[in-house]
């Protein structure tokens, strides 16, 4: 089934049931008021959640318009926001460009980092900024989110705990980040609010495409209406998702509701880092990828980070060619005081 929440004046929304099309949505406040209220009691509010998506696809029960731009983040907020690095060529690459090389532990340990996740960004509403003289980024991933998780849980039993699949902006500052890992203490300016696409699904839904921990289908990310990103979130992930969660439990529970992250996705090429769409290649899902590219093989980045005005467009569409989650498309824009 496919799950979105509608803004309703209340921080935390109303939940709605979408069509498989994403055309059409029923109330589902009466079974529960929010998303993250059926999390909390998913073994008996899931069944009549899927038995209202199966009445919406027979049109018996009363329906409207679903329109994304009406949509919140599936969860407007989360208990926990953990965003992994899971294809470990990205992470490789920043090394790289720092002339450092990449400890044999970043292959078997993944790198993970506590995001905020108090307040996050609708998925059709403006990144708001008050410098893009921060280098604004963009990072196109797929995140999904779990039942309450046990603290040291194996991967295998992380996986039986996967509820629902969605897809991830995660903001990123390039030029406040170095400061900050500097003093030895993570990011946080650094990481903004994220936004999430505005339908989160069920792993049913994904059919084949989902194998219990990688999501096997391209991502297309667009800046300004122009391919940017074709890249497999399938191929090159070093750690599935059972794996990620596992990691995050390994010293503590994780509550119901709390989100986990794949980190960019970023596929290799003929064992190299990858080239532009232009290039033949399946370009990037951040800009900041590109820019090492272009310093790896040009001698400088060229490419520029977001400025105001910018528009990014993050997707991910079935072999049928039908989107799966709706779009994240957002645009920055120069915040004021008060807004």
């Amino acid at each position: 089934m496919k799950l979105a929440t509608l803004r309703n004046g209340k921080r935390d929304g109303r939940l709605v049931v979408v069509s498989k099309d994403l055309t059409r949505s029923t109330d589902a406040s009466f079974l529960v008021p929010t998303l993250q209220a059926a999390l909390d009691d998913w073994t008996r509010i899931a069944p009549h959640l899927e038995a209202l998506a199966e009445s919406l696809e027979h049109g018996s029960v009363p329906s409207g318009r679903f329109h994304e731009h009406d949509a919140l983040s599936p969860l407007p907020r989360a208990y926990q926001w953990a965003d992994g690095s899971a294809y470990v060529n990205h992470v490789e690459l920043v090394r790289k460009a720092r002339g450092a090389e990449l400890p044999p532990s970043f292959w078997t340990d993944p790198l993970m980092y506590q995001g905020g996740s108090d307040a996050f960004v609708a998925p059709r509403d403006p990144i708001l900024m008050a410098d893009d003289a921060w280098g604004i980024d963009m990072e196109g991933e797929v995140a999904v989110v779990v039942d309450d998780v046990p603290m040291g849980a194996t991967p295998d039993e992380a996986k039986e705990k996967i509820r629902l699949v969605m897809l991830v902006n995660d903001v990123s500052l390039r030029r406040l980040i170095p400061d900050e890992l500097a003093k030895g203490f993570g990011f946080f300016q650094g990481k903004p609010s994220s936004a999430f696409s505005p339908v989160a699904v069920t792993p049913d839904e994904l059919g084949d495409a989902w194998d219990g921990g990688r999501l096997h289908l391209p991502l297309s990310v667009d800046i300004n209406g122009k391919p940017f990103g074709r890249a497999d979130a399938g191929i090159d992930m070093t750690f599935d998702f059972p794996t990620l969660i596992a990691h995050a439990a390994k010293t503590r529970p994780l509550s119901a509701g709390s989100i986990v992250g794949s980190g960019t996705v970023s596929n290799r090429l003929d064992g190299g880092p990858g080239k532009t769409i232009a290039e033949g290649g399946v370009g990037y899902s951040c800009l900041a990828e590109l820019r090492i590219v272009e310093q790896l093989t040009k001698g400088k980045a060229t490419s520029d980070f977001l400025r105001f005005g910018d528009t990014v467009r993050i997707e991910m569409k079935d072999r049928n060619g039908h989107s799966i989650f709706g779009a994240i498309e957002q645009t920055v824009k120069k915040y004021e005081k008060g807004e």
